[in-house]
């Protein structure tokens, strides 16, 4: 492994927040569904992060030209280096489509504005909307201390009017419950021209809290996520706000 590789590496840091790397549980194809009551964590707030950045492969030979010469630039945050003008510009954003026990159904995402409430219906609120891939990423909160309100969560991700890309990041969808390891996601199946992928859905199953994986991608946007689980929603053309941008 070269220097340069080693610096971008120790990139991968910063999706942990400061967790130890061992204090994870990977879901997978074989191993795609964990439960939350069962590990004594379906309380409090529920953390759920989306971070990414471009593939190491997708630098320029100009770009690592340079990072040779001045390497800790490769230090720098992740957005500098993504977003030059030779390379696709990535706008990833996070959304979660909720269903309550009362039959009450809806979407949170940044597109339209639909940031939710944490302390209300539907107890799912987004923070932000991160542009820029950076390590911070985008995140919503889920309050599992109403998870008896709470039927089923889809948490998705989608390339907000750009160029289709998942397969030049590298996403990763972090939950961190309240209690135990934190549960991490990768999107890392090569889907070019996909538009949005449903990560994970959690459900509430007899009172028993389920996170399962889904890493399930389309080339259409919410509605076809729609269509896919039955939500039944009505969608049109949404935009973001200049103050979202």
């Amino acid at each position: 492994m070269g220097f340069l590789d080693g610096l971008w590496r120790g990139r991968e840091s910063e999706f942990d927040s400061g967790s130890a790397a061992t204090n994870a549980i990977e879901l997978t194809k074989r191993h795609s569904q964990v439960s939350l009551t069962k590990q004594g964590a379906a309380t409090g707030h529920l953390r759920i992060n989306l971070a990414w950045r471009m593939r190491t492969s997708d630098i320029t030979g100009s770009q690592r030209e340079s990072l040779l010469r001045h390497p800790f630039k490769a230090l720098k945050p992740p957005e500098v280096l993504g977003h030059s003008q030779s390379m696709v510009n990535v706008d990833l954003d996070l959304g979660c489509l909720y269903e309550l026990q009362d039959g009450a159904k809806g979407v949170v995402q940044p597109l339209g504005g639909y940031f939710g409430d944490v302390n209300g219906p539907p107890y799912v609120k987004l923070s932000g909307d991160d542009r820029f891939g950076s390590a911070s990423g985008e995140t919503i909160y889920v309050n599992l201390d109403n998870r008896d309100a709470i039927k089923r969560l889809l948490v998705f991700a989608y390339i907000y009017d750009q160029t289709p890309a998942f397969d030049r990041t590298q996403a990763v969808v972090t939950l961190y419950p309240s209690n135990g390891p934190r549960i991490e996601i990768s999107l890392d199946e090569r889907q070019p021209q996909a538009r949005s992928c449903a990560v994970v859905m959690i459900e509430n199953v007899k009172g028993e809290i389920v996170v399962r994986r889904e890493v399930k991608f389309v080339y259409g946007f919410q509605g076809e996520l729609d269509r896919l689980y039955g939500w039944g929603l009505q969608w049109g053309r949404g935009y973001k706000t200049k103050a979202e941008r």
